[in-house]
């Protein structure tokens, strides 16, 4: 089944296509954003001001004014008293049709004006031949530059009566779940009759608005896991062996692993004897204890006589990765590779010959999917802050060896119903539980007027002999805005504490610059570390006490999170100080609410959900999974439960019927599930 074409003139496809419309179907799910009511008309006496109503009147006079700007000013008779009409922007003809005598019918709010009565650029029809009133409600759709309402409403009263409208659920499925028709939800909702309330429609409450959010989330699911299961026909190597390395690893650390770190390695070593290639999501909170799961993945795969891949989206962050795992897997002999851009050409030239040769795990950033960069056995790739690469950027590290195993791992959890709906597509493990050993983090609000309270604290902690980190915002306007605040900072603190040794980190340094001052201060030769958010990730410094945010209203729930979890990492009592400025808008209080009171990233999540919807979670992952444009994650939970397993069924036993809706849904655009 393929759409049907929009039979118009270039031009105009063009302008449709901005907006997702390039066939009959299309047009069929582009569904109104409001409805305006013209089957009746409304007495000028009867009608409430800041309302849109419909008046039927009759013109005295239309002239064009020049005071206080140029406008059409047109003065019409209703019967029961005077209406003014004022276009300021309007067509010479548009005068012509005003003329005096003729009647109109005006659609628009009523509000107050130097005569009366007045509506501003009102929508308006000539009366003739007692002409009929619609009987539906106006439609007013989402647009673009170019296309009108009328347009668009002609475009898709046409594809109702010309495009297909078949039924793509089973009548048992409608009848349980009380679901309408899908051309009946349609025909409503893009032609309600005067009798459907409008607040129904408005709120999207009405049955037919609940049968369209079915279907889209059914999309989803079925797009997501037609993807899974496509995913299991690939060949992929079969990762076996005996266990001894992992052993190894484990038997020289300081630690041991916490029963959820146990389970998740079961299920990963699972997928990795099968022969199609795993694709999981390793989801935990700050300091679950990913890493050491990923690098007893990799021991599996290296012992199997395969190549493991470790990506990471910032250069500190992989390279923080690097040291860890090369300190882990080194001494059991392992060959750990590094590659990132800012590498001298003949280190970059002699890291790629390892890693075409002997290199058993490659720890890099995005430099590892570049061109001229090749794998000699690949089995395994770990994919570390998943949402934050693109699925092209990792679709070519998948093709760099064939078909390795993938493992993404995320450390801001994601909310059951995104799980359940975004990552349908991947098996999810979760690490519920945090190592033993990690310190309760008391969190702090204080306003930046006690600036001077919150350094004498950073020196009384200093003094007891911990570390302190000093955040400095995100300012997405100006990268040399926020490094001007660093850097003032930085200045402010050695000013005032110049007993203390204090180091700076930021984005404009080189790779070695960051890499020492980060290494100085996890020596414990630095007291204070002022940082921008390089440090949000990766960095594990058990001494650090103290966390301060400053301008925290700035910053997500998911980076304060991030950020809050840099400490408590040892045996201390540890702080997290949120600075921030007055005056607070709704949305920052809300966020430093949730982040006062919660200390379960699970929780965080879940509310920052519900303040920010669902594309901070997804990343950039978005723009490879259909995103939901009529349902609500939060309100529509009931439907994702429901159809789940009916997609579950639908691929299982009528593939027409999944190709049919996702055609009607998606029109082939399923490509980027491929990942």
């Amino acid at each position: 089944m393929t759409g049907t074409a929009l039979q118009i003139p270039e031009t105009l496809r063009k302008k449709l296509a901005r907006l997702g419309l390039r066939s009959q179907e299309d047009l069929l799910v582009h569904l109104p954003l409001r409805y305006e009511d013209e089957t009746r008309l409304t007495a000028l006496r009867d009608a409430p001001w800041d309302e849109a109503v419909q008046i039927e009147t009759t013109v005295i006079s239309a002239e064009v004014q020049f005071r206080p700007r140029r406008q059409l000013v047109v003065r019409t008779e209703t019967g029961d008293g005077e209406l003014w009409l004022r276009f300021f922007s309007f067509y010479p003809n548009q005068k012509a049709v005003l003329a005096p005598g003729a009647r109109i019918r005006c659609f628009g709010e009523i509000r107050g004006g130097f005569f009366g009565a007045e509506m501003v650029h009102p929508r308006f029809t000539v009366v003739k031949d007692d002409l009929p009133l619609p009987n539906t409600l106006t439609p007013v759709y989402p647009t673009t530059a170019g296309v009108g309402q009328a347009t668009l409403r002609k475009l898709v009263a046409r594809a109702l009566q010309e495009a297909s409208l078949d039924e793509t659920l089973a009548a048992e499925v409608l009848q349980q779940h009380g679901l309408p028709g899908f051309a009946e939800a349609v025909r409503i909702l893009h032609a309600p009759p005067p009798q459907v309330r409008l607040a129904d429609l408005q709120t999207r409450r009405h049955p037919a608005w609940r049968r369209i959010k079915f279907d889209e989330i059914l999309a989803q699911q079925l797009s997501l896991r037609r993807a899974y299961l496509s995913r299991r026909q690939r060949g992929a190597p079969v990762l076996q062996a005996a266990g001894q390395l992992a052993a190894r690893l484990l038997s020289g650390l300081s630690f041991g692993l916490t029963s959820a770190q146990r389970r998740v390695l079961a299920e990963i070593d699972a997928d990795l004897a099968q022969p199609f290639p795993m694709q999981r999501l390793l989801q935990g909170d700050v300091g679950s204890g990913k890493t050491i799961v990923a690098a007893l993945a990799a021991c599996r795969a290296i012992e199997a006589g395969w190549q493991a891949a470790f990506m990471a989206p910032t250069e500190i962050l992989a390279e923080q990765h690097y040291l860890k795992l090369g300190a882990w897997l080194e001494p059991l002999g392992i060959h750990v590779a590094w590659l990132s851009g800012s590498l001298k050409a003949k280190v970059k030239r002699e890291q790629r010959a390892a890693m075409a040769g002997a290199a058993q795990l490659v720890v890099g950033t995005h430099a590892l999917i570049q061109d001229g960069v090749d794998f000699s056995r690949l089995g395994l790739v770990i994919v570390d802050e998943q949402h934050r690469f693109g699925v092209q950027q990792r679709l070519a590290l998948r093709q760099k060896g064939g078909n390795p195993h993938q493992l993404m791992m995320s450390a801001t959890p994601i909310p059951r119903t995104l799980a359940m709906s975004y990552y349908a597509d991947l098996d999810v493990s979760v690490l519920d539980e945090l190592p033993p050993g990690r310190t309760p983090i008391r969190t702090r609000l204080v306003s930046e007027s006690r600036r001077n309270e919150v350094t004498a604290y950073v020196e009384a902690q200093v003094t007891a002999g911990r570390q302190a980190y000093w955040v400095c915002p995100l300012i997405e306007e100006s990268e040399a805005l926020q490094l001007q605040t660093a850097l003032e900072t930085f200045e402010r603190l050695v000013a005032e504490l110049p007993h203390l040794r204090i180091g700076l980190v930021h984005g404009r340094l080189k790779s070695d610059e960051k890499q020492a001052a980060m290494a100085a201060f996890v020596a414990g030769e630095l007291d204070v570390l002022v940082a921008t958010t390089v440090i949000e990730v990766g960095v594990d410094v058990p001494n650090a006490s103290l966390m301060v945010i400053e301008h925290a209203e700035r910053f997500g729930l998911a980076q304060l999170h991030q950020l809050r979890g840099r400490v408590g990492r040892g045996a201390h009592a540890s702080a997290c100080i949120l600075l921030y400025a007055q005056p607070l808008s709704e949305t920052a209080r809300a966020r430093l609410k949730v982040i006062f009171e919660n200390s379960d990233g699970f929780e965080i999540a879940r509310q920052d959900l519900q303040l920010r919807g669902p594309g901070e979670f997804i990343g950039v992952r978005q723009s490879g999974v259909p995103f939901l444009r009529y349902a609500d994650l939060e309100a529509d939970l009931d439907l994702v439960e429901i159809a789940r397993p009916i997609a579950e069924t639908m691929l299982a036993e009528s593939p027409m019927q999944v190709e049919r809706h996702l055609q009607r849904w998606l029109g082939g655009r399923e490509e980027w599930l491929k990942s």
